[in-house]
């Protein structure tokens, strides 16, 4: 059976009106290991059959990305949750711990004594626009394809 790839991309993704939304210029490319649930599948159907020095425009959709926004995931709940936080803010996110899930809230709304945070990815329900390229691929190594991810 043959290994997996890993990829390395340089990315610069962009909302529906072209605004920069993220990019890997300036930093570190992203490395992943085909396949790998970490990584939005758009991109890994973009690069599949993709060598090194390809430059491709890609165009995700929800569905394919982040998933569309789920209205069950957006909850109020009691201020004294948040206790021990002076100056509790829209925008800022938290780790909660439930049962097993370790999952990001973000605070969407204060309203006195209620917050509403919402447990969405911030870019669930968005089409994104990638601009990809390749500038790395080779086999997976054994270790690699165990432990799930590109070990660098």
């Amino acid at each position: 059976m043959q290994k997996p790839d890993v990829f390395t991309v340089h990315y610069v993704l962009k909302n529906k009106i072209g605004e920069l939304v993220d990019t890997s210029e300036g930093s570190e490319p992203l490395h992943f290991l085909y396949g790998s649930p970490g990584i939005i599948a758009g991109i890994q159907e973009a690069v599949k059959e993709r060598n090194v020095g390809d430059c491709l425009e890609v165009t995700v959709p929800p569905s394919m990305a982040y998933g569309e926004h789920n209205p069950e995931l957006i909850r109020t709940v009691p201020k004294s949750m948040f206790e021990g936080i002076e100056n509790l803010e829209v925008g800022m996110k938290f780790q909660t711990n439930t049962g097993d899930n370790a999952q990001i809230v973000q605070v969407v709304g204060i309203d006195g004594n209620l917050v509403k945070v919402d447990a969405n990815h911030p870019l669930a329900g968005f089409t994104l626009y990638f601009d990809l390229e390749i500038v790395g691929k080779r086999e997976a190594t054994e270790e690699e394809v165990a432990q799930g991810r590109p070990l660098y």
